[in-house]
């Protein structure tokens, strides 16, 4: 269950900017701005789901919460512990506690290395098992997930895609930690597998108590999963509200356009509802437009949203949004 008093990551005017150097002698001229200023809390036992178009910033945000990418600026908490100030060890040790799961189980696995010894790995570099205690530890997580243990001694090319997702999910569960962020995990899956692994999330996070930050690209996945749902766009979050309450009052037009675009069972509704098809292409994250990042594509957009960028304001009770026009009457209920 979701404890909203207890707050276990705190994200704040985080960026990341990644330097295009030129020349010779590599001499910056510009930067990436991959995250570019979000804020964000996540509760003990919560989801929040993180979704944007492919180039938003979505993945680079997870892995500079985790610091695997140190930060331009900005700060992250984990619990009381601001992991951007720690020194090497301490943010090593820590680990323990904050794990990831990777988008592609074909590339996160050592093709070289049997089942056993990819998921007992974490174990040995953190000293949480030894001798016997290990091949018992394996023996569990596979079963966690459910693997047969029989095939710890196989190799990753012996699995499927799922399997060898599941087999990435033991090994982020070896250590017990308490968050987890997964990036797209699914999205490389056949989509008869998605759900199997979907329900294996929930079914961890109801078990072990696990506070997730699920970045996807597949909406109705997403609503499924989530608590709640932060909209990215070009680096900062446009959009954050409870699930419900993003799919049934989207109110800034970026998450409007994406919602429109999630295909519906219903023939009947399909052929009724408004489809909102943005125009242009998506700017570069190394030169944003000013003022609001989507003006240039918005379809509501006026000169003055180039002149500032809008607060990321409270509207309705957990309900955050990046607009300045945010009450325009297209806004209203559907």
């Amino acid at each position: 269950m979701t404890d909203s008093n207890h707050v276990l990551i705190k994200v704040e005017d985080l960026k990341m900017h990644f330097p295009i150097l030129r020349g010779v002698i590599q001499r910056q001229v510009g930067a990436v701005r991959a995250v570019d200023g979000v804020s964000f809390e996540i509760h003990r036992g919560e989801t929040l789901g993180l979704v944007g178009e492919s180039g938003c910033g979505k993945s680079t945000t997870g892995r500079t919460i985790l610091q695997l990418y140190k930060p331009t600026a900005g700060k992250v908490f984990y619990e009381d512990t601001e992991l951007t100030s720690l020194r090497p060890e301490p943010m090593r040790l820590m680990r323990k506690n904050i794990q990831m799961i990777f988008q592609d189980p074909y590339a996160s696995l050592n093709p070289r290395m049997t089942i056993r010894d990819i998921i007992a790995e974490p174990l040995v570099a953190f000293g949480s098992a030894s001798g016997k205690e290990i091949d018992d530890r394996v023996r569990q997580l596979m079963g966690l997930v459910k693997l047969d243990p029989d095939f710890m001694l196989r190799y990753p090319h012996e699995f499927s895609g799922g399997q060898r997702q599941r087999i990435g999910i033991a090994r982020a569960m070896a250590n017990n930690p308490t968050f987890v962020v997964c990036d797209e995990p699914i999205s490389a899956l056949d989509v008869s597998i998605q759900a199997q692994v979907i329900n294996l999330f929930e079914d961890l996070q109801k078990e072990l108590d696990l506070t997730y930050l699920f970045i996807a690209h597949d909406l109705s996945m997403v609503r499924h999963i989530s608590d709640r749902v932060a909209v990215m766009y070009l680096g900062i979050i446009v959009e954050l509200a409870d699930r419900n309450e993003i799919y049934a009052n989207p109110v800034h037009p970026y998450t409007k356009a994406l919602l429109s675009a999630i295909p519906v069972a219903d023939p009947v509704y399909y052929e009724t509802r408004k489809r909102i098809v943005m125009e242009g292409d998506v700017p570069s994250p190394a030169n944003p437009p000013s003022g609001c990042r989507f003006r240039t594509r918005c379809p509501i957009a006026e000169d003055f949203c180039g002149q500032s960028r809008p607060k990321f304001e409270e509207i309705a009770p957990g309900h955050f949004v990046e607009c300045f026009k945010w009450d325009h009457p297209d806004n209203k209920r559907r």
